[in-house]
C-alpha cells in the first residue's frame, strides 16, 4: 500500500521525463523513403504532361527514371533472392512493369513502381520507428549515479560502471541508477514505468528498487544487486527486440500463395512465348501473346483484391480513433481468439480519485467538512494522492481552507495548521499508534477500504483520527462492455496481466466480469503468461499502455496500446494505437478486421474468374491486347470498388453492432 501523502519538490518534478525521450527518425533520412519519393514526384510530373497531349519527349524520359528511381531497390532485392533460390512477387511485378512498357503500357507500369517503392518506405519507417524507441528506453536509466566509498566520501561514475555491491546515494527527485536493495532511508518510489503501478510504492530498508524508477523526496542507500546489462529496463529491451525479431513472419493472404504462382506465371510465359515459335509461329505475334498473357496473368487484380478491403478498414477505423499501422495488422486482428489485459491506464485511467470519504462516528465532522480539512493540508503538495484529495474537493465545489505551517515526512504523511487545528494526512499504518476508540474504528475502515482495492489516506485533527479516505484509480465507463463484447468475439474471457497488488486487480477484475487475474507481474512475466497461451495454440490479443507493457506487446499475435497516455516504446511496439483511449472501440475494429477478411475472400473469387476467363481465352483462341487490357483492367476495378465498401461509416457502425447489444 502506498504510503504517505508526501510533497514533492519543484526540483524532483522538474527531473522526471514524461516518458521515453523521442528521437523518431525522420521519414527521408531514409533512403528507401528519397528513392520513392523522387519517384512519386516523376510520376505526377510525367503523368499531366502524358494526359495532355505532351510529345513523348517530354514525358517518356521522367518516365524512365521513375521506372529506375523506384524499381532498383526491390529489382536489386529479387535479384537477391533469386541467389537464394526465391522468386518473389516484388521482382515479378518489376517484370511486368517493364513488359508493359515494352507494349505501350507505360504509365501502367510507372504506377506499379510507385506503389512497390512507397511500400517499401514505409515499412522501412515502421521498423526504424520501433528502433528509435527501443533505443530510447535505454534513456530512463541515468547516465551517471552517486556511488558511497568506504569511508563515506561521494563520487560520481557512470552507471556503466556500477558493480554489484556498491552502495548508491539517491537523493530526493533523482533516478535510481540500478536494480538494488534499500540498505537505509525511507522514501517513496514511482516505478509505474516497470510495474505499471498507478501510485507511488513506499520503500524502506529491505525493499527492492528498480533502474529507471523516480524517488520521492526521501534519500535512500541502495545496495546495487544486479550488473547494468542484467537489469530489468535492460531486459526489457532485449524481450522487445527478441519478440519482434523473432515473431514468425507475417503474411497477407495472397502472399502466402506468392512463390507458387510467380514461377507458375514465368514459366507459363515463356511457354506462350516459346511454343508458337516452334511451331512456326512469327516472332512479333508470338511476342505479343505472350505480352498479353502476362498482362492479363499478372496478380494485379489479386492484389488488388487484398488491400482494398483491408486498407478501407484501415481508414475507416483511423476515423474512429483506431490507428492500425498496417494490411497485415488489420488481416491479423480478426484471427485473435484470446484477449489479455492490462490494468492501469487500459482498463482503468490511470489517475487516483476520491472515491470514499468517510468520518469517524462522534468526530463532529460531515463529509465536506473532512474532505476541505484535508485538501487544505495537502494543497500545496504534489504527490498523485495530494492531487487526488484536492481535485476532489474542487470538483464538490468546496472552498479550500488557508493552511500554515506545512511539513511533509517521506513514508508518514503532510502535516499543517488548517482552521487553527493541526492537522495531519497519510498512512494509517504510520499515523495510528494508539488503543483507543477511536483509532480502532478508524484501523477497520481503512481496511473495509483496502479489502475493496482502495487506497486508504487517514485523516487526524490535533491528534485524533476524524476520519479515512479512500482512493482508487478509476476504471474506465467502456471497460466491462469492452470485456463482455470481447469475450463474445474470441468465446473466452479476457485474462488481466498485471503489475498492481493481487488485491487491487481482484476487485477491479470482479468488476468488469475477469476471472483470470494474474497480478504483481514484472514485464518478463507478462509475456510468459502470453507465450503459454501461444504455445496452447491460441492466437492472443495483448492491450496495454506502459513501458512494462512493451515486450508483451511484441510478443503477442497482435498488441494494441493505448494512445492518449502510452509510452513511446509501447505505442512503437504496438500492432495498433487506440488514439482517444476509447476502449470500447477495441472490439470494433476486431469486428471490422472480420469483415475485411471475409470481402478478400469475396474478391478473390472475383479476380480469379476474372483472369481464368482471360488466360483461356488467350491460350485457346486469340484475346486482342485492347479487350485484354479492359478485362485486365475491369477485373481491377471490380474488386477495387468492393473493397472500398469498408470506407463508410456503415461498416463501422456494423461493426460496432455486437459490442452494443452486450450493452
Amino acid at each position: 500500500m502506498p504510503s504517505a501523502l508526501i510533497q514533492r519538490p519543484e526540483r524532483a518534478t522538474a527531473a522526471a521525463p514524461a516518458g521515453v525521450p523521442r528521437r523518431r527518425t525522420r521519414v527521408f533520412a531514409l533512403a528507401e523513403a528519397r528513392w520513392a519519393g523522387a519517384a512519386l514526384v516523376l510520376f505526377l510530373i510525367a503523368l499531366p504532361l502524358q494526359l495532355t497531349g505532351a510529345p513523348a519527349w517530354a514525358w517518356g524520359p521522367l518516365y524512365a527514371a521513375a521506372y529506375v528511381t523506384g524499381g532498383w531497390e526491390p529489382a536489386w532485392a529479387g535479384v537477391q533472392a533469386l541467389r537464394e533460390k526465391v522468386l518473389d512477387v516484388d521482382l515479378l511485378m518489376i517484370v511486368a512493369a517493364i513488359g508493359a512498357a515494352a507494349i505501350g503500357q507505360v504509365m501502367d507500369g510507372a504506377l506499379l513502381i510507385v506503389i512497390f517503392a512507397t511500400s517499401g518506405a514505409l515499412e522501412a519507417l515502421a521498423t526504424a520507428r520501433t528502433q528509435d524507441a527501443v533505443r530510447g528506453l535505454l534513456d530512463l536509466a541515468p547516465a551517471t549515479a552517486t556511488r558511497l566509498s568506504d569511508d563515506g566520501s561521494e563520487e560520481t561514475v557512470s552507471t556503466a560502471e556500477l558493480a554489484v555491491g556498491d552502495t548508491l546515494l539517491l537523493r530526493p527527485g533523482e533516478r535510481v541508477g540500478a536494480d538494488g536493495r534499500v540498505l537505509e532511508g525511507a522514501s517513496e518510489v514511482d516505478q509505474a514505468t516497470i510495474t505499471g503501478e498507478p501510485l507511488p510504492v513506499a520503500k524502506e530498508t529491505g525493499d527492492e528498487v528498480f533502474a529507471g524508477t523516480l524517488n520521492g523526496t526521501g534519500a535512500l542507500r541502495v545496495k546495487v544487486e544486479r550488473d547494468a546489462s542484467d537489469s530489468v529496463i535492460a531486459r526489457i529491451v532485449k524481450m522487445v527486440e527478441e519478440a519482434s525479431g523473432t515473431k514468425a513472419p507475417t503474411q497477407l493472404f495472397i502472399e502466402k500463395v506468392e512463390q507458387g504462382y510467380s514461377l507458375g506465371m514465368v514459366f507459363a510465359t515463356l511457354a506462350v512465348f516459346l511454343v508458337p515459335l516452334a511451331f512456326g509461329a512469327d516472332l512479333t505475334g508470338s511476342l505479343l501473346r505472350a505480352m498479353t498473357f502476362m498482362i492479363v496473368a499478372s496478380p494485379c487484380a489479386v492484389v488488388l483484391a487484398t488491400m482494398p478491403p483491408l486498407l478501407s478498414a484501415i481508414a475507416n477505423a483511423g476515423r474512429h480513433g483506431v490507428l492500425v499501422k498496417s494490411a497485415v495488422v488489420m488481416e491479423r486482428l480478426g484471427q485473435v481468439d484470446a484477449v489479455a489485459l492490462d490494468k492501469t491506464g487500459t482498463l482503468t485511467e490511470g489517475t487516483p480519485r476520491v472515491t470514499d470519504v468517510r468520518p469517524l462516528t462522534g468526530c463532529g465532522l460531515e463529509e465536506t467538512a473532512l474532505l476541505a480539512l484535508a485538501a487544505g493540508a495537502e494543497h500545496p503538495s504534489e504527490h498523485p494522492l495530494a492531487r487526488a484529495v484536492v481535485d476532489a474537493a474542487r470538483t464538490r465545489g468546496l472552498t479550500i481552507p488557508q493552511m500554515r505551517d506545512f511539513t511533509s515526512s517521506p513514508g508518514t504523511g503532510v502535516t499543517a495548521v488548517v482552521d487553527g487545528h493541526a492537522i495531519a494526512v497519510g498512512a494509517p499504518s504510520r499515523l495510528l499508534d494508539g488503543n483507543d476508540a477511536a483509532s480502532a474504528r478508524a484501523a477497520a475502515v481503512a481496511e473495509s477500504l483496502e479489502d475493496e482495492g482502495r487506497t486508504a489516506v487517514l485523516v487526524q485533527r490535533d491528534g485524533l483520527p476524524v476520519g479515512v479516505l479512500g482512493i482508487a484509480d478509476r476504471l474506465r465507463p467502456d471497460a466491462a462492455v469492452t470485456v463482455a463484447s470481447l469475450t463474445a468475439l474470441t468465446g473466452s474471457a479476457p485474462m488481466l496481466l498485471t503489475g498492481d497488488n493481487p488485491r487491487a486487480a481482484a476487485r477491479l477484475a470482479e468488476e468488469v466480469g475477469i476471472s483470470d487475474v494474474r497480478a504483481g507481474l514484472l514485464p518478463q512475466d507478462k509475456v510468459t503468461a502470453v507465450q503459454e497461451q501461444e504455445k496452447a495454440g491460441r492466437k492472443v490479443l495483448v492491450i496495454g499502455d506502459g513501458v512494462n507493457d512493451a515486450p508483451a506487446l511484441a510478443a503477442a499475435h497482435t498488441g494494441i496500446a493505448m494512445g492518449r497516455a502510452g509510452s513511446d516504446l509501447a505505442l512503437e511496439t504496438a500492432d495498433a494505437v487506440i488514439v482517444r483511449d476509447e476502449l470500447a472501440t477495441v472490439p470494433t475494429v476486431v469486428s471490422l478486421s472480420r469483415a475485411a477478411r471475409r470481402l478478400v475472400v469475396q474478391n478473390l473469387v472475383i479476380a480469379a474468374v476474372f483472369i481464368s476467363g482471360l488466360v483461356v481465352w488467350d491460350l485457346a483462341g486469340h484475346l486482342p491486347l485492347p479487350l485484354g487490357v479492359l478485362g485486365h483492367e475491369g477485373s481491377t476495378v471490380i474488386v477495387g470498388l468492393n473493397g472500398l465498401r469498408l470506407l463508410r461509416d456503415a461498416a463501422w457502425n456494423r461493426a460496432a453492432a455486437p459490442a452494443r447489444s452486450d450493452r
